[in-house]
């Protein structure tokens, strides 16, 4: 060896690491990005591991996804969405209606054989993929990529009414904070004479004249207009607010408001559930909704609402569940979450109906005691006038104090007489079981049957407010969901700025949202309620599962959930997937298809000279309008499969981008034609666990040249590759 050897041997590892060090001084704040990115290595078999790589603006840099700050906010943020005002009204007027307690039975089979396996393949499709509904369909399929823009349009159509239910609780919830409450009786109106009851109210009652005429101020008809009503106006505005300022800043600003908006509504189930235990007639309304009537649970459409019920109480194909999802880690166990939400939202249906049955028991026993009032004057007045002998009245019962005459002994009056013959004497029937009989759901649950209770609540300001709060954070819970089904999708496909979408789409479902508060908004809230949603979601479900069960395959979707998880699922879900749940649902829209065929578009007026409800259908544009509904939330999925299928828009455009480097800088190349889009989902490991960009058991050598490979490394699709054209100086190396 010649004696400076040693000597040049420094030399040239000091040129090493004085390039070493050049090579780092031009790096930049890309570079951080470098090392979180996700890198695709081929092993020795050729093997690739896609990685999710968040795809950054127009610069080319990439952007961290968000994160949930704890396990507890993800939790309560799915809670809050999947549970919502159909739990408070709309899941005990189905037990009332459908058996009472045996209707559980029919819905928890269904809220297995349904629910759950939906509920968990969604939210595993959202946590692997991470990316919105758009996307994860877009990756599965492109062919099926319009699912998600269907679920987009879906969540758009019911954020514009279901923050109008929202705006009217915001009202009650301002006129709660006074004593007497305003709909504790009937105004009067007082003229020259003596004061009179306003007639639409007298032949009513308070609180369906509150509803109606001083909150709505409805119309007579979906054609009457009746110009904006500027109450209603006010309170949509700052439902919108609420919902922009909360949402504006992502789940960093809407995770903290779940803690508030998805526990405080338990906190007032339970408060109303021991206050009205401590009333006179809530066990006999408990009773009531747990006395089963088997006979029942065996026709078809007990199981039809129950399965619709599961459908629409978890918010299975709005892509909130996805969006949401789409924020957790990797390895988070997605298969825990679902049955934990899934019981968590069953249990509070249970709970919402132990509560209102006790208060409508409650109200009924009130009900039954002026009944029982009128009766007994009428019996005093036909003992009077000869029609009844005053032998047939029990000698314990004193008539001469109506007030003091018990159900229980008008019951048994009532009895004698009926036996000796007397029954036709315009006596009005006062049974506990008629009153509790009496279906109320939606809206006239909650504005008219409960207000009604609580007017007869000691300090019923108090728990009107708590309970009008209650609805606004269960409906803002739900919101919430419905608003990140649309907004991620769009910010992962469009790459558009958080702040500017979220107020843009509340600027404009603000002012869509118009329509719902005119004086006939209420029948506009019940024609999207009907049509926008229920037929739509269920094709999207539909098609949600065959897309992972029989296009993307159910074998390779457990591979992705062993390696995502850890373990393999139980093998109850793959038969599910795969035959069970797609015929279910198959059946289920059969169904639903052939109600709406039998069944005319209608909807509840309320005419103000006879002071009820009237069914009416409605007129031929409204028809329109209900048909127009759902062809644009199902229109997405067939354009973009035609597209796709007659190339009008490259298949491969839907796919991740490979990814090169230049200068430390990324630069994205589209995918090349002829890879397959069906790569498995379980080729990626999250940043944390992404494969160096090392060599590992072969290197790479740069090719310098203009060959068509030159700037693919072998790894095939997804392939890095330095890009070393601008830095002619600097020598080939290894790495």
């Amino acid at each position: 060896m010649p004696k400076n050897s040693k000597a040049v041997k420094r030399e040239l590892d000091d040129d090493v690491t004085e390039s070493a060090r050049d090579l780092l001084s031009n790096e930049d704040a890309c570079d951080d990005s470098f090392k979180k990115s996700s890198l695709i290595v081929n092993n020795l078999n050729g093997e690739g591991k896609d990685c999710d790589v968040e795809e950054g603006g127009s610069d080319g840099e990439e952007e961290e996804r968000p994160a949930w700050n704890s396990k507890l906010q993800y939790i309560l943020a799915q809670v809050g969405f999947s549970v919502g005002l159909g739990n408070v009204w709309r899941f005990p007027y189905l037990c009332q209606k459908n058996g009472g307690g045996a209707y559980l039975v029919p819905y928890l089979i269904l809220l297995i054989l349904i629910g759950i396996p939906l509920f968990f393949l969604e939210l595993a499709v959202g946590q692997r993929i991470r990316r919105g509904s758009i996307g994860v369909w877009n990756y599965i399929s492109p062919r099926l990529g319009g699912i998600g823009f269907a679920s987009c349009v879906v969540c758009f159509f019911v954020a514009l009414y279901y923050n109008v239910i929202i705006s009217w609780s915001l009202f009650y919830l301002s006129q709660s904070f006074q004593q007497p409450l305003p709909w504790h009786e009937c105004p009067l109106i007082k003229n020259n004479t003596s004061p009179y009851v306003v007639l639409e109210c007298a032949k009513s009652s308070a609180t369906t004249y509150y509803w109606y005429r001083k909150a709505l101020d409805i119309s007579d008809s979906i054609s009457d207009s009746g110009g904006l009503n500027w109450k209603m106006t006010l309170c949509l505005l700052a439902a919108w607010s609420m919902v922009c300022l909360t949402m504006i800043k992502g789940i960093q600003s809407s995770g903290k408001v779940m803690y508030f908006s998805s526990l405080f509504p338990y906190v007032v189930l339970i408060c109303f559930l021991v206050r009205a235990l401590l009333l006179k007639g809530s066990i006999d309304g408990i009773r009531h909704m747990f006395t089963p009537k088997l006979e029942i649970m065996l026709e078809p459409k007990v199981w039809r609402e129950a399965a619709t019920q599961v459908f629409f109480a978890l918010g299975l194909g709005f892509g909130g569940v996805i969006a949401f999802s789409s924020y957790n880690k990797r390895d988070n166990n997605c298969h825990f979450d679902a049955v934990l939400v899934s019981f968590i939202n069953f249990f509070t249906s249970v709970l919402a109906t132990l509560v209102v049955f006790a208060v409508l028991g409650f109200k009924a026993n009130i009900m039954i005691g002026d009944c029982v009032q009128k009766n007994t004057i009428k019996i005093v007045a036909l003992l009077a006038n000869g029609t009844l002998e005053n032998s047939l009245i029990p000698h314990h019962i004193n008539l001469t104090q109506v007030n003091n005459v018990t159900a229980e002994d008008y019951h048994h009056m009532i009895n004698i007489i009926n036996e000796v013959g007397y029954n036709n004497l315009g006596l009005d029937n006062c049974s506990i079981e008629v009153e509790l009989n009496k279906s109320v759901q939606g809206t006239g649950l909650a504005f008219i049957a409960f207000t009604e209770a609580m007017t007869h609540f000691p300090a019923s300001p108090f728990w009107s407010v708590m309970f009008f709060l209650m609805l606004v954070n269960l409906g803002l819970g739900s919101m919430f969901g419905t608003m990140e089904g649309i907004l991620t999708p769009l910010i992962d496909t469009f790459k558009v700025r958080k702040e500017f979408l979220t107020v843009g789409c509340c600027v404009l479902t603000f002012s869509i949202g118009l329509l719902f508060v005119q004086r006939s908004g209420n029948y506009f809230v019940t024609m999207f309620d009907d049509y926008s949603a229920t037929l739509p979601l269920l094709i999207v479900v539909i098609l949600e599962n065959v897309a992972i069960a029989w296009v993307y395959g159910i074998d390779k979707f457990f591979e992705d959930l062993k390696d995502m998880l850890g373990f393999t699922p139980y093998r109850f879900y793959y038969y599910m997937w795969k035959y069970i749940t797609p015929i279910l649902l198959l059946v289920l829209l059969c169904s639903s298809l052939i109600q709406l065929a039998l069944t005319p578009p209608s909807y509840s007026a309320w005419i103000e000279k006879e002071a009820q409800e009237q069914k009416v259908n409605f007129p031929l544009w409204g028809i329109v309008v209900c048909i127009s509904l759902v062809v644009m939330a199902i229109m997405p999925v067939p354009v973009v499969f035609c597209l796709r299928y007659f190339n009008i828009i490259d298949e491969n455009t839907s796919g991740f981008s490979t990814v090169s480097y230049k200068k430390a800088h990324i630069i994205k190349e589209s995918a090349r034609p002829g890879e397959d889009d069906d790569a498995s989902l379980i080729h990626g490991k999250s940043p944390s666990e992404a494969p160096s960009p090392m060599p590992g058991n072969r290197i790479y050598h740069k090719q310098i040249g203009g060959g068509p490979d030159a700037d693919t490394a072998p790894n095939g699709r997804y392939g890095i590759g330095y890009l070393m054209t601008d830095m002619p100086d600097t020598p080939e190396s290894d790495l």
